[in-house]
């Protein structure tokens, strides 16, 4: 009956409309009034929630994707995608991917990398000849990737979710990884349908004009260069990290690439803030709701379903593979992350899953959500940014559909993709 009284109350507060942080702040008030807990107990777990050096790490990589996207280093990334691969059969539609790994590998966010990789790569992609709808749906496909990749924030929602059992270096070095087989993956079928469809050739790129790309291209890589090899060598923490971020990337845009305006810059500014806001609200609610949830006993309690229904853990992966799937077509993935997370560590670890690697599991179904209907933030990003209809994104998208989901069974049942890298690095 606890179950039902919190749950469904969340539920329904969804269903008729209310956003996802307040339904969680307000399930779990009505879930405290049912088991006689105290408004002030409440209270002091969303201030704890939020209380926490480690979020830090959240509005300054945010700030550094804003910084980034808005301010010329996604299309010099695009220039040296296309240095590297442009001059292949569907060369574009190859230069689309490495541009996302690039981008994601800086901003971090599937959202940032739709939008400004899409905007400039898009009718690009049209005017040499591709169908509009592919490009759109390589673009969003594409910057899943950059969920996966540090420095993920998501992967810092993860850490935060596991109660800070999970260290944020270790999902760094997790992702990437699992990063790079996407792309790998995504850049063969592009390659595949090039073949298939004649798609074009690109031009080779002169070496003087190459060796310019890749010289401004180099500042924005070095965002990455400087946060990892930080992070690695003992300088500073994650945490440190994203401040480091910040402060390069507005040195590069505003002092080396000097596209960006700084009468714009209160606007950008004013946006992350909004952002962050908006997902600090969010974890100091769901620290409540998940207060609530451990009181409860109901994350033992759905441990003990599941080791009931099987005792396998492939069997127990696909089982959670489907529930992630499904509601990661209705949920945000941020949500979603600090919901399920302390619901579904412990039936993992009963199982023998270790937590780094079932971070990336969740990732990886989570991002397949976002560009899904009819839910998928990052889907609606890509429609807008391509002027496509959600229903021919959709379409086009059923390819990579697949393929995300052979990557997500590969991620799943090969833990050493994931684990690897950190067992050797850290």
């Amino acid at each position: 009956m606890d179950a039902l009284i919190l749950l469904g109350s969340f539920i329904a507060l969804i269903l008729v409309g209310m956003p996802v942080a307040y339904a969680l702040g307000l399930s779990a008030l009505i879930g405290a009034w049912w088991i006689d807990i105290p408004a002030d107990a409440l209270m002091i777990q969303i201030a704890g929630g939020v209380n926490k050096f480690s979020l830090l790490a959240i509005p300054f990589f945010v700030l550094a994707g804003a910084i980034m996207a808005e301010g010329g280093m996604s299309r010099r990334l695009v220039a040296f995608a296309g240095v590297l691969v442009g001059f292949v059969r569907g060369g574009l539609s190859l230069v689309n991917i490495v541009a996302s790994t690039f981008f994601g590998a800086i901003s971090g966010s599937s959202v940032a990398d739709t939008a400004s990789v899409g905007s400039v790569l898009i009718p690009e992609m049209e005017r040499a000849g591709y169908p509009r709808d592919f490009s759109t749906a390589v673009t969003v496909s594409g910057s899943v990737q950059a969920l996966l990749t540090p420095p993920s924030h998501n992967s810092v929602l993860y850490s935060l979710a596991a109660g800070g059992s999970v260290s944020i270096a270790s999902l760094f070095m997790a992702g990437i990884m699992p990063g790079l087989l996407l792309s790998a993956v995504m850049m063969g079928l592009c390659m595949i349908f090039a073949r298939k469809r004649n798609y074009p050739k690109g031009e080779v790129i002169p070496m003087r004009q190459a060796l310019k790309i890749a010289g401004e291209a180099l500042w924005g890589m070095m965002a990455l260069v400087i946060i990892l090899g930080g992070i690695l060598s003992g300088v500073f923490t994650a945490t440190e990290s994203a401040a480091i971020a910040v402060l390069w990337s507005f040195f590069v845009t505003m002092f080396i690439y000097r596209d960006y305006k700084w009468r714009d810059l209160p606007k950008l500014m004013h946006r992350a803030a909004r952002t962050i806001s908006i997902v600090m609200i969010l974890i100091g609610f769901a620290a409540s709701f998940g207060y609530i949830l451990t009181l409860m006993e109901i994350p033992m309690k759905i441990t003990t379903a599941f080791l009931t229904l099987s005792d396998n853990r492939y069997v127990i992966l696909m089982c959670i593979n489907v529930m992630l799937l499904m509601l990661g077509t209705i949920m945000d993935m941020a949500p979603l992350i600090l919901i399920l997370t302390p619901i579904l560590l412990p039936v993992i670890v009963s199982v023998g899953v270790d937590p780094v690697h079932f971070g990336m599991i969740m990732l990886v179904n989570l991002g397949i959500g976002l560009i899904t209907p009819p839910v998928g933030a990052v889907l609606f990003v890509g429609a807008a940014v391509g002027k496509v209809t959600i229903e021919a994104t959709v379409k086009a998208l059923l390819p990579f559909y697949l393929a995300l989901f052979m990557v997500l069974m590969l991620v799943t049942y090969v833990p050493a993709i994931s684990l690897w890298l950190p067992s050797v690095v850290l």
